[in-house]
């Protein structure tokens, strides 16, 4: 069914998790996780990683690339076949290329929900480059929440009240609060 550097990709509750398939059964997959940081037992760390290992995984910036089963990998989602081959600009790999990168890069990494993820991990093991649709789509989403000319008039309107309460009115504030719904103003 999966062929050796396949591009697996599993829904998930908020987020959609990826891997690259090694054949026999296997996936290396990216996946914040503490465990490799407060343990050096082995045993411990190749166990089934919790929602708890997670979580303190992402707030620590800690990270590992590791292979579990497919089923593991899945855990109960459907399987989603090599889908960014049809989006990415770029031509996939080789299969046998795409293994092999991914098996190099076995071990502790350095992780970020944003900057480095499992979707930036498979892009590069399978297409050459880091990058990460989601991400993209999650900051394009808060520039457009955030920078935009609502956000600037209730921005220059609180800066004023702030002003007004506080009593301030030196060149510093007075800047800082025109400044600031400014550039919202100009961003948006």
């Amino acid at each position: 069914m999966f062929r050796r550097g396949d591009l697996l990709e599993v829904p998930r509750t908020l987020f959609t998790h990826f891997g690259i398939y090694l054949g026999g059964g296997r996936v290396a997959h990216f996946i914040p996780d503490i465990m490799p940081i407060v343990s050096s037992d082995q045993f411990r760390i190749k166990q089934m990683v919790t929602n708890t290992r997670l979580l303190l995984g992402v707030l620590t910036k800690c990270g590992s690339v590791r292979v579990d089963s497919v089923e593991d990998f899945a855990y109960g989602a459907e399987i989603i076949i090599n889908p960014m081959d049809k989006m990415c600009s770029c031509a996939a790999l080789q299969g046998e290329q795409v293994a092999r990168r991914a098996e190099k890069l076995l071990g502790d990494v350095a992780y970020s929900l944003l900057w480095y993820n499992c979707e930036h991990f498979v892009m590069y093991c399978r297409y050459g480059t880091v990058m990460s649709f989601q991400t993209f789509q999650f900051c394009k989403t808060v520039r457009k929440l955030l920078l935009s000319r609502g956000v600037a008039k209730v921005t220059a309107l609180l800066a004023a009240c702030l002003l007004v309460y506080l009593r301030v009115s030196n060149t510093w504030s007075v800047l800082l609060a025109v400044l600031l719904p400014f550039l919202i103003w100009m961003a948006s």
